[in-house]
């Protein structure tokens, strides 16, 4: 038995598994639920109640994800931290020059050749600011040129596997969210029903029921952010920029219509997660609707 939390759980559980070796992965909430209880903490009363929990039964069993998936994962996170650290120095670049009364703006050619026309033209006066401005933007060039690298290698690994290809039939899941789906859920058989699967993202809302008092807050949030992120802005890709109609898309715009268009994202959100799980299970493609809708969109 280990714990979610604990060491390399991949390498571990995979390597006592070809042993012959049972294993039980229980996740870290459970156990530290149950360990507060003991008053004192060491490492001896940590194993004994751990054991304690598996033998009576009180936890779930984690689901451990392939190498493959973690591969795959490790490759979207760092292609979205990169994306994030070229957002930072763009935004610190327009930081400096806002300092001397140089606004960026927007140019015909992107922000690279607005950059080079600060540089060649408003940054004379300052030789300093212009080397600092140099060295931000190579070092954005050089973000990008890993950022693309990054890419072609996510594009390469969708090519090569069917499940991905199938789930970007879906309108508004393009290479990363349907990549990151596979990588994140690895298994589709760990779910029974599909709908499960909006719920293990955190895409269904909270509930307190107790006596008399019963409230419906807002969405958990749990699960794998990054994935919950990616099908949130697939959903407002759907509503949003995607003109051809689709049952999907007539359903999420009446919620619009009704509570605005930030609950729809998240409820469009939570139908493509259980959309993608039940295509992944079914090998049938995304079904468009026949006709468009008669109601004004």
């Amino acid at each position: 038995m280990i714990s979610e939390s604990g060491g390399d759980i991949t390498r571990n559980l995979h390597g006592l598994k070809e042993r012959g070796v049972p294993i039980v992965c229980m996740d870290a909430r459970h156990a530290n639920a149950a360990l507060k209880m003991m008053p004192a903490k060491t490492d001896r009363n940590d194993a004994i109640g751990l054991a304690q929990i598996v033998r009576t039964g009180w936890c779930k069993s984690v689901h451990v994800k392939s190498t493959a998936s973690h591969e795959a994962r490790a490759l979207l996170a760092t292609r979205s931290q990169l994306v994030r650290t070229r957002c930072d120095l763009e935004n610190q670049i327009r930081g400096v020059l806002r300092t001397f009364g140089i606004l960026f703006g927007k140019r015909v050619g992107g922000f690279a050749k607005r950059a080079e026309e600060i540089i060649d033209g408003e940054l004379h006066a300052s030789p300093t600011i212009q080397a600092v401005v140099e060295a931000l933007m190579r070092a954005r060039a050089n973000i990008l040129e890993q950022i693309r690298h990054l890419e072609a290698k996510v594009r390469s690994i969708a090519r090569q596997n069917n499940v991905v290809r199938r789930l970007m039939s879906v309108p508004g899941v393009g290479v990363i969210t349907a990549l990151g789906f596979v990588a994140t859920i690895d298994d589709p058989g760990r779910f029974k029903r599909s709908s499960s699967a909006g719920a293990y993202l955190g895409l269904t809302p909270r509930i307190y029921a107790s006596g008399e008092t019963m409230r419906s807050g807002r969405v958990s949030k749990r699960g794998d952010d990054f994935l919950r992120r990616s099908l949130y802005e697939a959903a407002n890709a759907l509503l949003t920029r995607i003109p051809r109609f689709s049952a999907l898309k007539s359903w999420g715009l009446r919620i619009a219509r009704r509570g605005g268009y930030r609950k729809a994202k998240v409820a469009v959100a939570r139908k493509l997660a259980v959309i993608l799980h039940a295509m992944w299970v079914s090998g049938e493609p995304f079904r468009w609707s026949l006709q468009e809708p008669s109601e004004p969109a």
